[in-house]
């Protein structure tokens, strides 16, 4: 698609009383930069579908491709309950997309939500392409990112590794670690409506986050072994406790204490949030990711 923009030029000169004053203009038909394409690896999951609804509505961005081994031939608009089919059917083959796109020379980006296994030889493959990568995989080791760090100052190739598209809890972590330089008690209470990994990825964050200040905390609780105290997490004495319930909404609340007086941080989140959340902040990471990292970082 080309944009039409028209330059006006004024010129007036010494012309005899009756003459006439006419304006001159140029028309310059000019290319416009086209959007840049996005993959969505993992777009029938949850988050998957939340981030394609999310950059057909962003500026500047289409979705280009949709992989996943559940869904495959199904039009990932439909997947995600559109009004109108994207016309892209979600396959399971991500180097096939890849090529598609790398041939037609379009700036691209891979967002990954497959599973901790497959992000290395996922970012690698987008990598070959010239395609750069946004990963968001719950649990994904230290040595996995590790080794993306090494392959994309090698490659000079950009790849952000997300641990949360979650602002709240982004802020969250942040507010713990400042806290945690002024008290010397802490535990983390979490509850969830659906035991599935507990502790969760967000109080095992925060809890790494507190164990790697050289703080230990409730020194006069470190030799308790009462399973009612809840989970040591670490070798610096943060306990985590949790709790599940149906139709408990997600939240994660850390207690901080010292003599006197006691300081509370939580974050709660509901499912329509959630989604919205993760909406804004996978957009913002596509467009901080390509106006940030033109070079190898992650």
């Amino acid at each position: 698609m080309a944009t039409l923009s028209c330059q006006f030029h004024l010129a007036i000169h010494r012309l005899p009383c009756n003459a006439r004053v006419r304006p001159s203009f140029s028309c310059s038909v000019q290319p416009s930069q086209s959007n840049i394409k996005v993959v969505i690896n993992g777009a029938a999951k949850e988050i998957g579908r939340a981030a394609v609804i999310a950059v057909t509505k962003a500026r500047g961005m289409e979705v280009a491709g949709a992989v996943d081994s559940y869904c495959v031939g199904e039009d990932i608009g439909k997947v995600c309950d559109m009004e109108e089919p994207l016309e892209i059917p979600i396959v399971n083959d991500l180097t096939m997309v890849l090529g598609s796109i790398s041939q037609s020379k379009e700036t691209g980006v891979v967002v990954d939500f497959t599973k901790p296994s497959a992000v290395y030889d996922n970012v690698k493959q987008a990598t070959a392409f010239g395609l750069r990568s946004v990963v968001y995989v719950p649990r994904i080791t230290v040595d996995t990112i590790s080794a993306l760090s090494a392959f994309c100052e090698k490659a000079s190739m950009g790849c952000l590794v997300a641990p949360t598209l979650s602002i709240g809890s982004i802020l969250l972590q942040q507010a713990a670690i400042s806290a945690s330089f002024h008290y010397n008690n802490v535990e983390i209470v979490e509850s969830r409506a659906h035991a599935t990994d507990l502790p969760s990825p967000d109080a095992i964050q925060i809890a790494n986050n507190l164990s790697n200040l050289g703080q230990i905390y409730n020194r006069e609780d470190l030799s308790t072994d009462v399973s009612a105290r809840g989970q040591v997490l670490g070798e610096d004495g943060v306990r985590v406790h949790s709790m599940v319930l149906p139709g408990l909404p997600s939240s994660t609340t850390v207690y901080f204490s010292g003599p006197g007086e006691c300081l509370t941080a939580g974050h709660r989140s509901t499912p329509s949030n959630m989604i919205s959340q993760m909406c804004s902040a996978s957009c913002q990471a596509y467009s901080w990711l390509l106006e940030r990292l033109p070079d190898s970082s992650i």
